[in-house]
């Protein structure tokens, strides 16, 4: 039997990775502070309470213990993987997407965006003038590596589902749950932006559990296999919840009730690549992204985030409805007030364009 320490394991993705674990046969260890013991967590498992960013809490609440496997999700990754030298067999690790030169900060390319899709071979942040969350990241991945050659690391984007920590579908779900008729978008909510269901994200670890000797000595980029558009996320809880929303579409700069749907002072996309994580150690979607949006939706309206709760400042929506009404109010009144333009030759979307109101077909029937 696999003797696997799984430090952290209490969050969003960690309920489902310790669960995955036991059902591969683990005798599952997990070490965390204490603070939130979840009811999810399997009853039959060790916890080791003490602080995974404290190196002395650690080492006193370690011992001379060793495992077969370590998983860490969560502590001072860098300083933890620097620990386990010589306790542990295999290292498994996660980390975050924002080590991705680009990620976070768009304007270090021009024109403005990082690059679509962006894989693992691409430059992570090289100077903390670059992004100094970014700069961090990627310090600690080379860290990580250079203590435990063989390690596997998994890169997380934004997660969402049950529990998570950035509830970007609050900003919908709760609009709808207070009476709300329109929502405001960016340039027709057309930013595509990666996101992880818990489960998914949960899933892509386990493949590199599954496959050590593929994993070995890797980054991985992880995400849902489809990347939604704002607009698509949007669509889908509000059919799932079965509301009337009017999507009121507006410039980037005007459209501040947006920002944290976007969660970037920018309309770029933030695609990653994730085909070595399918290719190399065969991961799919346990959970299709629209389906997923749907499930993470009905759960926040049966457990709704209190006005003004962590979570709502994490977000950084005010619900601010009468501002949002002055805002659309105006804009609709501008775009009211527009003279008519005609053209003396109307665009066309191209003649290569064969789709519906393309170019009409030149014979009537198709002949084998």
């Amino acid at each position: 039997m696999t003797r696997t320490l799984v430090i952290g394991g209490t969050g969003p993705t960690g309920i489902h990775l310790v669960r995955g674990l036991m059902d591969r046969g683990h005798e599952v260890v997990i070490l965390h502070r204490g603070t939130h013991e979840r009811p999810e967590t399997p009853a039959d498992i060790e916890h080791i309470h003490a602080d995974p960013y404290d190196m002395e809490s650690l080492a006193e609440a370690m011992g001379d213990r060793t495992w077969d496997l370590t998983v860490v999700m969560y502590g001072r990754l860098r300083r933890i993987a620097e620990f386990m030298v010589g306790r542990t067999e295999r290292f498994v690790s996660v980390g975050g997407v924002p080590a991705i030169r680009g990620w976070m900060n768009p304007w270090l390319f021009t024109p403005e965006g990082l690059p679509v899709p962006v894989s693992e071979s691409a430059p992570v942040v090289a100077s903390p003038e670059e992004d100094e969350k970014g700069f961090r990241v990627a310090r600690t991945e080379e860290f990580v590596f250079a203590n435990q050659p063989n390690a596997a690391h998994f890169r997380y984007p934004y997660a969402y589902g049950p529990l998570q920590v950035v509830p970007r579908e609050w900003s919908i779900v709760r609009r709808i749950l207070d009476g709300r008729r329109q929502i405001v978008v960016a340039g027709d909510g057309l930013t595509l932006h990666h996101h992880g269901y818990t489960e998914n994200l949960a899933h892509a670890v386990l493949c590199g559990v599954d496959h050590p000797e593929a994993a070995a000595g890797l980054a991985f980029n992880c995400g849902d296999d489809e990347v939604l558009t704002i607009r698509q996320v949007i669509e889908i809880i509000a059919k799932e919840l079965g509301a009337e929303l009017e999507i009121v579409s507006m410039p980037f700069e005007l459209a501040v009730p947006a920002r944290p749907l976007l969660a970037q002072p920018s309309p770029t996309h933030r695609v990653l690549d994730t085909s070595l994580l399918q290719t190399r150690l065969g991961y799919r979607d346990l959970v299709p992204a629209r389906e997923a949006v749907a499930r993470t939706a009905r759960w926040l309206v049966e457990n709704p985030i209190a006005p003004g709760a962590p979570e709502e400042y994490v977000l950084t929506d005010p619900f601010d409805y009468a501002a949002e009404d002055q805002l659309i109010s105006s804009w609709q009144t501008a775009i009211a007030s527009m003279p008519p333009v005609t053209f003396a030759v109307t665009p066309g979307v191209g003649l290569a364009y064969s789709g519906p109101g393309g170019r009409p077909r030149t014979q009537a029937t198709f002949d084998n």
